[in-house]
């Protein structure tokens, strides 16, 4: 599609386990306009059961992808039944054979926003315990994504006031030493240091770089990743002009006046940021994944299976990685459209 800055967005939506709570958030979002055509790459009769359950309307279009876009009314949403599930899904019952119809509705977006079908991808939660047990090798959407696109992915999420990074993402706590290295280091912070004003506006980030262990260390007496990893790469980029703060001991990179003069925390693994960014802002927080040639934002929890077609599931967090898709793609075509470099 041509991107001009006017024109309503394209926004692939991935329901996620068909099981838990991520067709229900998408019958939710439903229920409210939205300034993008929303194009849900399901089986359709995911989304009609689903709304059955939680008694609420909802009118599915067949997606006509030579039209172009409009925006979304309520009680309607625009479907692309690019995958069938293998067998019916009950909510809260996982289910090994719908595992391969999960995986074909990622890789479908992945490939729709790659050949410029889709202006951007958002995706509710899956469930990876159980596409691990159908077989198939899946460690989450940014690595899934990463791979399709040929990229080197960041893991970011943004909720009010805070933005995290991760430098690993889903692996053991034990092999998370072996995994950092200088190069990784350096991959991750010049992605967010080109990412950042391309997907956010943020022209000159001041990014805060932690510690892998306590103290960051202790000069060495708790560990040297900070001295023989972290610390060289900061050097090499605050020469460079980069604006970097680190390695800093993670119980203070997270105070109010650490917070006050930075866009962003980048965290060494995952339970070090992101369960202070979630007790911020929970249900209002957005995964993105950077680092890839197109737009993906996620919700920031899991499938939630008790309260799948319970009534019960709340779209904050989807509604918000929403709206931040549609302020990415507005920004990233009004860029392409004036000749920018945002």
């Amino acid at each position: 599609m041509t991107q001009t800055a006017d024109r309503p967005r394209r926004i692939a939506l991935t329901p996620g386990e068909p099981a838990g709570i991520g067709p229900d958030l998408c019958v939710l979002l439903a229920q409210q306009a939205h300034p993008a055509q929303v194009v849900a790459l399901c089986d359709p009769e995911l989304l009609r059961a689903r709304a059955a359950a939680l008694d609420l309307p909802l009118t599915l279009q067949s997606l006509e992808p030579e039209k172009p876009p409009e925006p979304q009314m309520p009680g309607a949403l625009w479907v692309d039944p690019v995958a069938q599930l293998r067998t019916a899904a009950v909510p809260g019952r996982l289910d090994t054979r719908n595992a391969p119809y999960v995986v074909e509705t990622l890789s479908a977006a992945c490939r729709g926003c790659l050949h410029g079908r889709y202006d951007a991808v958002v995706t509710a939660p899956v469930h990876k315990g159980v596409i691990n047990d159908a077989g198939l090798a899946f460690t989450g959407h940014t690595e899934l994504f990463a791979e399709q696109c040929g990229a080197k992915a960041v893991m970011l999420l943004a909720a009010p006031g805070l933005k995290v990074a991760l430098a690993t993402t889903h692996l053991p706590l034990k092999d998370v030493p072996a995994a950092l290295s200088r190069q990784l280091i350096t991959d991750v912070l010049e992605t967010l240091l080109r990412d950042l004003p391309r997907r956010f506006g943020i022209l000159e980030p001041r990014i805060a770089v932690c510690g892998l262990n306590p103290h960051a260390g202790e000069g060495g007496h708790l560990g040297r990743e900070e001295i023989d990893i972290i610390a060289p790469v900061l050097e090499r980029l605050r020469a460079a002009g980069a604006d970097l703060r680190g390695p800093l001991p993670a119980d203070t990179a997270f105070l109010p006046p650490m917070l006050a003069n930075t866009d962003v925390v980048l965290a060494m693994y995952h339970d070090q940021g992101l369960p202070v960014l979630k007790h911020m802002g929970f249900g209002n927080a957005v995964n993105v994944t950077l680092g890839l040639p197109i737009i993906r934002t996620s919700v920031d929890h899991g499938t939630a299976l008790d309260l799948a077609g319970t009534a019960r599931a709340d779209p904050g967090s989807l509604a918000a990685a929403l709206a931040m898709a549609i302020d990415m793609a507005a920004w990233e075509g009004g860029a392409q459209a004036s000749g920018g470099n945002a």
